[in-house]
């Protein structure tokens, strides 16, 4: 599968934006990280070709890749109904000195 057709498209929402901002720097304990960001992606993609796609696209280091199914609803639009198509969300945690602009 190519990286273009993993990555659907960037998932950009008042939430997402809020996590794009947030940094935390590492304690004792725990390593420091940078911002969250959501992106729509191939239901067939796993995390590894995940973190590959949004590395080469972005230029930027994955820390951490989380991902959910979406599940459709269902819908009514007049007399009949249907269900929304479902879909696959990845959250993608960057390094601390690393960010994309899109958000």
């Amino acid at each position: 599968m190519d990286i273009y057709h993993i990555i659907r498209r960037p998932l950009v929402t008042e939430q997402g934006t809020h996590q794009s901002k947030q940094t935390f720097a590492a304690t004792r304990t725990r390593p420091g990280r940078g911002g969250a960001y959501s992106f729509e992606v191939h239901p067939d993609a796993n995390k590894i070709q995940i973190r590959n796609a949004i590395e080469k696209i972005y230029n930027v280091k994955v820390q951490k890749v989380r991902t959910s199914l979406r599940q459709g609803k269902r819908r009514r639009y007049r007399h009949k109904s249907g269900i929304t198509r479902s879909w696959k969300r990845a959250v993608v945690v960057l390094n601390p000195e690393h960010h994309i602009d899109l958000f």
